[in-house]
């Protein structure tokens, strides 16, 4: 935890699961107009809609949510593992070897190319004139 505590009021601070929203009755089912079911029967629905949605929603996570959570903490300290133990030293091996051929590729370029361009930089200097 971030040194505070658990705020059980807003439990999405941050947004991760905002793209759910609010799952209402009237956003999963709609009739329209000439199709419609029995007043007491859609009120009923919507009522049994609500009540099971949060009813499954509660059992799932009372049986499941501690141990995916978990799961969840484990591999993620299995990445944090990776990249402090092994990931960034091969980065520093790739860094100081790409160093190298750097100063390598540097001194081609300074012993092959340079020499070149440089003539032919004399060599158009001399029609300035």
């Amino acid at each position: 935890m971030n040194g505070g505590e658990i705020d059980l009021v807003n439990r999405d601070p941050n947004g991760v699961n905002s793209h759910l929203g609010t799952l209402h009755f009237n956003d999963v089912f709609g009739e329209p107009d000439g199709v419609h079911s029995i007043d007491c029967v859609w009120k009923i629905s919507a009522k049994c809609f609500d009540c099971w949605k949060l009813l499954c929603y509660n059992i799932l996570t009372i049986v499941y949510g501690i141990w995916i959570a978990a799961e969840w903490g484990c591999e993620f300290a299995i990445i944090a593992f990776y990249h402090i133990w092994i990931i960034s030293p091969c980065m520093k091996i790739i860094e100081i070897n790409c160093g190298l051929c750097q100063r390598i590729y540097a001194s081609i370029i300074n012993c092959c190319i340079v020499p070149c361009c440089e003539a032919c930089g004399s060599l158009f200097h001399a029609f300035k004139k």
